[in-house]
């Protein structure tokens, strides 16, 4: 059993140990609740490992676009796997302490596979804008070694850009309260816990999040771009044919910055909302698009769904 929030706001010892939740008034069927949260874990483990086993092996992807996805996989993996203790532990064993260094070194993990897939998802659509512009240079533009330093380069400054996390957490003092919002941590929620003055925190979560805003802001730019020379097209298939190769992309930016934005409005603007609501948007947050982005892009792109397709019966041959 969770102590209740009372205890929390009372007492005065330094904390040793945060409370996460699962789902508030449903504790007693966490158990069946854990059904299908390791379903959707499952899928986005076996979807992404199957991208990337693919893109690996098959000398035909071997190209810009696809080297950009498999990043976006193991950006999904990442952070599937960053978020899977905790989220296990709490609906299958009602295990919801958790050590300060433990939720420290976790929203370290989560926030960095978060600024890695929305990078991703930048460089994408930079790479569907060469594409479509100047589909004869394409390949020169964006070679295999470009590729490689332009994901090790925003790799680089994902894990900059998160890496005073835990730092700005750990000099805190935590004494009155210790109950988290979610299943896991992060950094704007653990900061709320804090007895001792937070406003570099706070000033420097808000510089992380308007550096986000700012990568979707350049990813409408992009597309914005790409409408109009999609509009300039003359012919109507091959208007249809340029927006296709765009739609698995625009899928996963939806899928991924949906929930964020959904959940940052409720944080800011809906103070009486149901704790129910927040904690269903933030799970939704890192379950959905790791599970949703394999199916989006097996369904989409038709290189990686023949060849799966062609495995899978050869197997059941």
């Amino acid at each position: 059993m969770i102590p209740s929030r009372s205890f929390f706001n009372t007492s005065e010892v330094a904390i040793s140990t945060f409370f996460l939740v699962g789902i508030p008034g449903m504790e007693h069927a966490h158990i069946w609740v854990s059904i299908p949260i390791c379903f959707v874990y499952l899928l986005a483990i076996l979807g992404n490992c199957t991208i990337l086993f693919f893109i690996k092996t098959e000398t035909s992807l071997h190209e810009p676009m696809y080297y950009f996805l498999s990043m976006l996989a193991f950006s999904d993996l990442g952070l599937s796997i960053s978020s899977l203790p905790t989220m296990l532990r709490i609906f299958l064993f009602n295990a919801t302490g958790i050590s300060p260094d433990a939720c420290f070194a976790q929203e370290f993990f989560i926030h960095g596979f978060s600024a890695m897939e929305a990078s991703v998802l930048l460089i994408m659509s930079i790479d569907r804008l060469i594409a479509i512009y100047s589909p004869l240079r394409y390949t020169s533009i964006l070679t295999s070694a470009r590729v490689i330093k332009v994901g090790l380069v925003f790799a680089a400054l994902c894990i900059m850009l998160v890496l005073p996390f835990p730092f700005i957490l750990k000099r805190l003092k935590f004494c009155r309260k210790s109950l988290l919002s979610h299943s896991y941590c992060l950094h704007q929620d653990v900061m709320k816990l804090a007895c001792s003055d937070n406003k570099v925190n706070v000033i420097y979560g808000l510089f992380v999040a308007l550096t986000s805003l700012l990568y979707l802001v350049c990813i409408s730019v992009s597309y914005m771009l790409i409408l109009k020379i999609v509009l300039g097209i003359a012919s109507h298939k091959g208007r249809l044919k340029a927006l296709n190769t765009c739609v698995s992309h625009i899928c996963a930016v939806i899928i991924f910055y949906l929930p964020i934005i959904n959940l940052a409005i409720v944080h800011r603007f809906a103070q009486h909302v149901s704790p129910l609501f927040n904690v269903l948007m933030a799970n939704v947050l890192l379950l959905v698009p790791p599970m949703m982005n394999p199916i989006v892009y097996c369904v989409k792109t038709r290189q990686i769904r023949v060849r799966v397709l062609a495995k899978l019966c050869q197997k059941q041959i």
